[in-house]
């Protein structure tokens, strides 16, 4: 551990603030990663079993077995489907809604890590030009007795800056696109679940509501009921 901090402080004071300023970014960076595997690993995301026998139980017309593996699912999507469960048809705009706030609390925090992808390099660039200028000027200052091993040591410490830059920007370059792929899958799981269950094979289910309600509620009498209909109509729940 000794030996890292020496060859890390070594390094800061070859590349001076720039390089200062990325091993910063860098910490930071770690930071906010390590944070975001675990709210993903919280979250459950990726694990989605427990929901994906629910809604394949819904599908099949079980509702009993649905809302038992829903109630052994972890996914922070079981809320959503469980409102689906109880939910019409015409309130899919609703339930896209509640998923992408779902989404937007897991995807906090990537856009300082796109950032860092982007800026380490012009960072460390930026470095690079302001030591290849101090370069040339200790060259200028020298005049005649021009050392080339004082250019050479001025250029490579100037080009510290860009390397430092990269090796921060790739890696987090490499996390940010694992991240945005898994939010990706999330969403297309999340809207194949809300579809299946709002249209399931078979028709519509019929809410826990509306079931609980008898089929006579509204009554047809043979003075309201218009001829020929047989009463039919009044026991046919409705999905307005």
């Amino acid at each position: 551990m000794t030996l890292l901090l020496d060859a890390l402080n070594r390094v800061a004071d070859l590349g001076g603030p720039v390089v200062m300023l990325l091993l910063a970014v860098s910490v930071l960076t770690l930071a906010v990663v390590l944070y975001k595997l675990w709210q993903f690993a919280a979250a459950g995301v990726g694990r989605h079993r427990a929901l994906a026998q629910a809604v394949a139980a819904w599908d099949a017309g079980d509702r009993a077995a649905a809302e038992a593996a829903l109630a052994r699912s972890r996914s922070y999507l079981a809320p959503v489907i469980d409102m689906a469960f109880n939910a019409d048809p015409s309130a899919a705009k609703r339930l896209e809604a509640e998923a992408e706030t779902r989404f937007a609390r897991l995807e906090r925090g990537l856009r300082f890590l796109d950032s860092v992808a982007q800026l380490a390099p012009l960072l460390g660039l930026f470095g690079t030009v302001l030591g290849m200028i101090e370069a040339f000027q200790s060259l200028q200052d020298a005049g005649s007795q021009v050392d080339p091993s004082l250019l050479a040591g001025g250029i490579w410490v100037a080009l510290l800056t860009t390397a430092v830059g990269l090796v921060v920007a790739m890696p987090t370059a490499l996390i940010l696109s694992w991240f945005e792929a898994r939010m990706d899958a999330e969403r297309v799981t999340a809207e194949r679940a809300v579809q299946t269950v709002l249209a399931p094979q078979g028709g519509p289910r019929v809410p826990v509501s509306a079931a609980a309600s008898p089929a006579t509620a509204f009554p047809v009498t043979a003075s309201t009921a218009p001829a020929g209909s047989g009463g039919g109509f009044a026991g046919q729940p409705h999905h307005g």
